[in-house]
């Protein structure tokens, strides 16, 4: 009976979407490195790719290079991060304004972490944007974008229930947010009951899953303490022993983040947004498991949209 499993249809890559994150090159080897994530991406034909900002909005100038540089040299739709931390209303909207005149028509709107990283005390500015809703209004007095915002399966770390943290999200969506995108996790079960939640609160946007694949578990497992993420123990034990066997453990990264999309999948999810950490081995190999094929491109990766001689 598993051959008429959903899952498994022949046609299932045609009935799932994807959307990439990428996050701006701080070096010139890191510039090569997203160029090609960024090409080894593109014929996989996301639905969007965003780019974002590093902790206190750090990487804001780079990431508008990228963006530009994504929107001038590919086929992908970008998405610009934007957030409000460290920054006045009149900045803020300086950078809505700097994104529009590029071309931009899509956003994620966020609060954004300290700029002392995940897990510090948040201080909003004293004139500036408070917090993720506040960010999707200016967005909306400046024109009619495509928004995403944040969404929080076990619960921001700084909320203190998931009421706080629901009313959030509504806020965010009577502001005018298309869809919200999940922070990682790793049990199916929590994103199935936050859902849930969250329609019975009156919330019937798309909440896109937010996966990520593990490419260091080390890493993972500290950053997710400091997110509020839970790590299953069954998902630390599928890479024991691979601290230095880096190839097996993107061959089992990849076939976890396969195993979990594919589940979901099941539970009738088709819309999934993958944070690459800018590395297209991994995305690439989750999605040719999941069913989703490189397709031809109408302009490829370095085929400007006008000449730059001209």
């Amino acid at each position: 009976m598993n051959q008429f499993r959903f899952s498994r249809r022949p046609d299932i890559g045609d009935k799932i979407r994807v959307s990439f994150e990428f996050f701006p090159p701080k070096t010139d080897e890191m510039e090569t490195r997203l160029w090609e994530t960024v090409t080894r991406l593109e014929p996989l034909k996301p639905n969007f790719v965003s780019v974002t900002y590093g902790a206190g909005g750090s990487t804001r100038e780079r990431t508008a290079r990228t963006v530009k540089r994504i929107l001038d040299q590919s086929a992908l739709p970008p998405a610009a991060h934007l957030t409000c931390i460290d920054a006045d209303k009149e900045s803020v909207d300086q950078v809505i304004r700097q994104f529009v005149d590029l071309g931009v028509t899509r956003f994620v709107a966020l609060r954004g972490d300290p700029a002392a990283g995940v897990g510090t005390r948040y201080q909003p500015h004293p004139g500036g944007y408070a917090n993720g809703a506040d960010m999707v209004a200016a967005l909306k007095r400046h024109g009619d974008f495509d928004i995403s915002v944040s969404a929080y399966p076990e619960k921001h770390p700084e909320s203190p229930d998931f009421a706080t943290d629901i009313e959030m999200l509504k806020r965010k969506v009577d502001n005018g947010a298309t869809r919200a995108i999940t922070q990682f996790f790793f049990d199916n079960d929590i994103y199935e009951r936050y859902v849930e939640r969250v329609r019975r609160a009156g919330i019937y946007i798309p909440i896109v899953p937010g996966i990520l694949p593990v490419h260091n578990i080390r890493q993972v497992a500290n950053f997710s303490a400091r997110a509020g993420a839970h790590v299953p123990a069954w998902l630390s034990e599928r890479f024991e022993g691979l601290d230095d066997d880096p190839q097996t453990h993107a061959l089992v990264a990849s076939a976890v983040a396969a195993e979990q999309v594919l589940d979901l999948v099941e539970r009738g999810v088709s819309d999934f947004h993958f944070y690459t950490m800018n590395r297209a081995d991994l995305a690439f190999a989750i999605c040719h498991m999941i069913g989703i094929r490189s397709q031809p491109s109408e302009r490829g990766i370095g085929e400007a949209a006008g000449s730059a001689a001209a």
